[in-house]
Parts: structure tokens; C-alpha cells; sequence
């Protein structure tokens, strides 16, 4: 059985997977628009989202983690732009 994360753990994680999309490397072929980085890039950025998506649902959640988990949901969407547009 797999053992529960806690949340302050998981929007950790989010902002490490956020801040690995930015730094992944551009490809030399392609740029940018290299189908396999586009790939690597939203398949981090969706691993962000899912890792915080479910918490602002638990009964413990409070208004500051919740606050935390638009923010993560706003940095991704702003990453996503600034990475592939």
C-alpha cells in the first residue's frame, strides 16, 4: 500500500516538476517546437497539476494551502506560455 503525501509535500514537489520544465534543454533539432520536448514539457507540467489538484477537496485543507494550489495551477499555465510560445 502505497503511503499518503502530505500537502505541503506535494506543492513542494509541484514547484520542483514546475521548475524542471523550465530547465529542460531545447533541442538543437526542431527547437522549441520539437514534438518530443513539447511532450516532456506538458507531460511535467500535468504531473504538477495532478499532484495538487485534489487537495483544496480534503476536509483539512486550509484557505493558505488552497491559495497555494491556485498559485501552482497559475504557474503552470504561465510556464506552459513562456516554455512553448
Amino acid at each position: 500500500m502505497s503511503r499518503l503525501i502530505p500537502a505541503v509535500e506535494r506543492l513542494r514537489r509541484a514547484h520542483l516538476l514546475i521548475q524542471k520544465a523550465r530547465n529542460l534543454p531545447v533541442p538543437v533539432e526542431g527547437g522549441k517546437y520539437n514534438f518530443s520536448y513539447i511532450a516532456q514539457v506538458k507531460a511535467l507540467l500535468q504531473d504538477a497539476r495532478d499532484l495538487v489538484k485534489f487537495i483544496p477537496k480534503a476536509p483539512s485543507a486550509t484557505t493558505g494551502i488552497k491559495e497555494q494550489v491556485n498559485q501552482i495551477f497559475q504557474e503552470t499555465d504561465q510556464a506552459n506560455q513562456e516554455i512553448l510560445h
